[in-house]
């Protein structure tokens, strides 16, 4: 996710911070200080970073348990709303995806008995009590987690309530079909919260609500598009016509072959017609947004590590690339020659073609 910030790798996964949860920490510590001065600023500092300390454990949950079935865990970001683990892929079996999906709010269950074992003594319901100056940290943030693991629990995807729904209607009927329901019911609670966060001035409730619309709809479109994807090959999606640079190609020739072009994306090819990288029209833009030389060498500004996948490859597989951030996936022969390639934007275009 572009501007975050990494911490280094845990259990496996790298763990980022997003520049604007140092917002939120700075906009929680003037809150703070201007009520009750430096004390209070450093106590409501210290809260929330001990709440997304048990966020990131919640989001490891989820990692944890999708790596009993083979899926591996990239990367975890830290947001001002909470955790996103990056998973490879969601388990496409019902009950697999109930227990990746439970895990992450068992985590914040378990969490809750061990402060409580601690000491923490907030009554349940007293929501009041979290603000209160004669409530200890610990109590706050056992009271917390409670609620961390209930809104979690909401039936309304993209929560995990709202997976373990889409898992259990996957029971009984097609997934794009539970899916859509899932999305529906997701986007009607972020109705609901974004309509509490105006008429209440809460923002972050109707942050959440934003984050949730979006979510909801996102997975949607890639539940719908996997689904077409199974009964296409890169063949029937690739672009074939367009223009590619040399390795000796300059960023003036580059520069003129975006005017010239509709693309977004140039392919650099070797004598033999083999795939060098691709030139991009934002790194173009960069390049020459810092007074780069137009003599120097497009190649300088490539893009390097781009998937390569065969004529008869499954469009799942060109999917797989794209979500892992590649401008485009490659086309080739048997002997390596890039014959046509697939973005976001052409996959879009098939998917409104064929109806879905």
């Amino acid at each position: 996710m572009a501007w975050s910030f990494s911490f280094g790798r845990v259990l496996g996964s790298e763990l980022k911070v997003h520049v604007t949860f140092f917002l939120l920490l700075a906009w929680v510590g003037f809150a703070a200080y201007s009520g009750g001065g430096w004390p209070a600023a450093v106590e409501n500092i210290l809260f929330v970073l001990a709440l997304f300390a048990c966020v990131v454990a919640h989001e490891f949950g989820h990692a944890l348990m999708a790596r009993r079935y083979g899926i591996r865990t990239p990367d975890i970001t830290l947001l001002p709303i909470g955790g996103l683990a990056r998973l490879e892929r969601m388990p496409e079996n019902p009950m697999q995806e109930v227990w990746v999906a439970l895990a992450g709010p068992a985590v914040n269950v378990v969490i809750w008995a061990l402060l409580v074992v601690l000491g923490a003594g907030i009554q349940l319901g007293s929501l009041s009590q979290l603000d209160s100056a004669g409530t200890d940290l610990l109590s706050r943030l056992a009271y917390v987690n409670l609620l961390l693991a209930a809104f979690n629990m909401i039936p309304a995807f993209p929560m995990d309530g709202g997976r373990v729904f889409r898992a259990l209607l996957c029971l009984k009927m097609e997934r794009v079909k539970a899916t859509r329901i899932a999305t529906l019911a997701g986007q009607i609670v972020a109705f609901g919260l974004g309509f509490m966060g105006l008429t209440s001035g809460n923002p972050i409730l109707v942050l959440i609500a934003v984050f949730v619309f979006i979510s909801a709809s996102s997975e949607n479109q890639d539940v719908a598009l996997r689904s077409v994807a199974r009964r296409v090959m890169a063949r029937d999606a690739m672009i074939t016509e367009f223009r590619a640079l040399s390795p000796d190609d300059t960023l003036a020739t580059a520069a003129q072959a975006v005017i010239h072009t509709t693309q977004h994306e140039f392919p650099v090819l070797s004598q033999e017609g083999e795939l060098v990288g691709f030139v991009t029209r934002d790194r173009l833009f960069a390049a020459l947004a810092a007074d780069h030389p137009r003599s120097d060498s497009a190649v300088s500004v490539m893009e390097t590590d781009i998937p390569k996948v065969k004529l008869t490859s499954g469009l799942n597989k060109v999917l797989d690339g794209l979500h892992k951030g590649a401008p485009a996936v490659a086309v080739c022969t048997r002997s390596g020659r890039m014959v046509g390639y697939i973005t976001r934007e052409n996959i879009g275009e098939l998917m409104v073609i064929q109806g879905r």
